[in-house]
């Protein structure tokens, strides 16, 4: 499972163990982190913070996803996201754009991003699936596409959550007729990542099945990019979030997931490791 997608440097296309992005958001409202990062110069450093503590890649989102956000307008969108990814990709960063939008996740790629994070996974905008199928990165290829398991906006996703009797076969079935909708539209199959969207449309227990069965997910062939940092599953737990964000990191890159998306980098990348030691020594 290990495996990562192409269209990215060697080192992160085929690691040897599971990669951490770090999340960079550029906004005054997301539900962990709001406003701490929302200039471009707070946000440059507190990416380069990240990458110095083990992330390997940076994902640069300017418009919050917390249960009931409100969307922002597509310029404001832009304001916020483009100088950093610019930024960064001419410091030579691995930079990801966290949108649903295709004219910002365009934008992006020609400013140097070579990862278009969608937690849509193309429904949000019609556009967004041949738009990325038509892009085309500073290395000369086609920009890896994350689709990720969504049923609707912030402010109605709470009301989405009836799974039926298997949360882990309905996110599977819904997850396969986005890699559908993706290829059809001409993206690479080599460089899809599917995520399972812990968090979103979900409640506590539909984020612990889906997790036991991760499994189910892997099986559909693809990359896995795991993002459950300090979500409310995990604080439900009544524990220190990022320190229970650590311990799921070990367990799902004990499975073998591509990355792992979080807030901070320094105890991700130790779990990260360990599982990596632990995966190398069964081998």
């Amino acid at each position: 499972m290990l495996k990562g997608p192409a269209g990215l440097p060697q080192q992160l296309s085929m690691p040897d163990e599971t990669l951490v992005m770090g999340i960079v958001n550029v906004t005054p409202d997301s539900f962990s982190d709001g406003g701490r990062y929302n200039s471009a110069e707070a946000a440059l450093a507190h990416a380069k913070q990240l990458a110095a503590k083990g992330a390997s890649i940076l994902d640069v989102g300017g418009e919050s996803t917390r249960p009931g956000a409100q969307r922002v307008s597509v310029t404001q969108e832009l304001d916020r996201v483009l100088p950093v990814v610019r930024q960064l990709a001419a410091d030579n960063y691995v930079v990801s754009v966290d949108t649903m939008r295709a004219e910002v996740a365009a934008a992006c790629v020609e400013a140097g991003a070579l990862i278009v994070n969608d937690v849509s996974a193309g429904l949000a905008d019609r556009e967004m699936l041949k738009t990325v199928a038509g892009l085309r990165t500073r290395l000369g290829e086609p920009p890896v596409y994350v689709a990720m398991h969504w049923r609707g906006h912030s402010d109605i996703m709470d009301s989405l959550v009836d799974y039926g009797q298997s949360t882990v076969l309905s996110v599977r079935e819904e997850l396969a007729q986005r890699i559908g909708a993706a290829l059809a539209a001409g993206i690479d199959p080599a460089r899809l990542v599917l995520d399972p969207g812990f968090g979103f449309a979900k409640e506590v227990r539909h984020n612990w099945e889906l997790l036991a069965d991760l499994h189910e997910i892997a099986a559909l062939g693809y990359p896995l990019l795991i993002g459950a940092s300090r979500k409310r599953f995990l604080a439900a737990l009544e524990v220190d979030k990022d320190d229970a964000t650590a311990a799921l990191t070990a367990l799902v890159a004990a499975r073998g997931v591509w990355a792992v998306r979080v807030h901070e980098a320094a105890a991700s990348y130790a779990a990260v490791r360990v599982a990596a030691a632990m995966r190398q020594a069964q081998r």
